[in-house]
């Protein structure tokens, strides 16, 4: 896991290079032409009942400003960012508290806390370094309306 600056919550408004945004519910940036990825966002438009969270490209302009905000490279397979109340997280730890906001079946992702968090994070970066060889899908094309709604381009 890239381990993230200490920030004060909600330090990329201060930031001139991170555009203004919606920041008033949870997101996830990632990889917009992963199709792990992309098959995430599709979990998280389908568990997410109350409609809160939003998905941001990191290859969108907003993205890439903001996961260099928090120090990480837009074009390094590990950078995958969830903010939530102005707080960022990211690597495994961003994906179990994802599912544990999402609630119901999306709290499946925190068994992983059973492991030690360098074991997880460990998992985290062979996943991502090898996510190309589940293929490429755009997220921006994805067909699901849902999914298309929570976009942040």
């Amino acid at each position: 896991m890239a381990t993230l600056p200490e920030r004060p919550p909600f330090s990329y408004r201060d930031d001139p290079e991170v555009p203004d945004f919606d920041d008033g519910g949870p997101i996830a940036f990632m990889d917009g032409d992963c199709a792990l990825c992309t098959g995430g966002a599709r979990i998280i438009a389908r568990l997410d009942r109350q409609r809160a969270f939003r998905i941001c490209p990191i290859g969108t302009p907003l993205g890439t400003a903001v996961v260099r905000h928090y120090g990480l490279a837009p074009e390094d397979p590990e950078t995958w960012l969830f903010l939530e109340d102005g707080v960022a997280v990211s690597g495994m730890e961003a994906i179990i508290r994802i599912g544990e906001r999402l609630g119901g079946t999306g709290r499946i992702a925190s068994v992983m806390r059973v492991l030690p968090r360098p074991v997880r994070e460990w998992i985290y970066r062979r996943i991502a370094r090898n996510r190309r060889r589940f293929g490429r899908s755009d997220i921006c094309a994805a067909p699901d309306p849902e999914l298309r709604a929570r976009l942040l381009v």
